[in-house]
């Protein structure tokens, strides 16, 4: 696996420091208040395990797992959600837990499903932004973000190509011979 990598963007002592940082913010935010955050799944499992741990609150879980579907590998912006909460967002201040915000457009989505349903409010926080990616007529900006990082194929901590490399400790930038096949 680690020799599918071009290069190593994030070690796992920086992902750990930063998870920390951002679970100390999302704590002084959300103080007497009761969090509720939701993992998109499958990408943001390993980071919100990570992060949940370092936030030092009473809080509630969930996870709901969403699909762009569209002509080939381009997204039409259309989210079709393959698996709902199991509790409702109603009155709930929700936080949004993302592994990578590249176009925004399935976030937008999100927040609109939700804000919808009644949450109190709801926010976004995501391991990667790749601000390069944003789709044109999505506004959106993350309320945390881990790492900016450039237009590029990452994997581990989470993140996949086909469902592999999800276990690696580290992020890490997939040569592209493995998926220009």
């Amino acid at each position: 696996m680690h020799s599918d990598l071009s290069e190593i963007l994030l070690n796992k002592q920086e992902i750990e420091c930063r998870v920390q940082e951002l679970g100390n913010l999302i704590a002084q935010d959300y103080l007497g208040k009761q969090l509720h955050m939701v993992s998109v799944l499958k990408g943001s499992m390993v980071f919100m395990a990570d992060l949940m741990r370092t936030i030092d609150l009473p809080l509630t879980i969930d996870c709901m797992a969403v699909s762009s579907y569209g002509s080939g590998a381009v997204s039409a912006g259309v989210v079709q959600v393959v698996k709902d909460l199991s509790t409702p967002a109603e009155g709930k201040d929700v936080l949004v837990v993302e592994d990578v915000m590249d176009t925004g457009l399935s976030l937008a989505s999100i927040i609109g499903l939700l804000g919808g349903r009644g949450a109190r409010s709801v926010r976004v926080c995501t391991l990667l932004n790749k601000p390069g990616r944003r789709h044109p007529t999505v506004a959106l900006q993350p309320d945390y973000v881990g790492f900016e990082i450039p237009d590029v194929f990452v994997v581990g901590y989470g993140l996949d190509y086909n469902e592999l490399y999800r276990n690696l400790p580290y992020i890490g930038v997939l040569d592209r011979r493995i998926y220009s096949v």
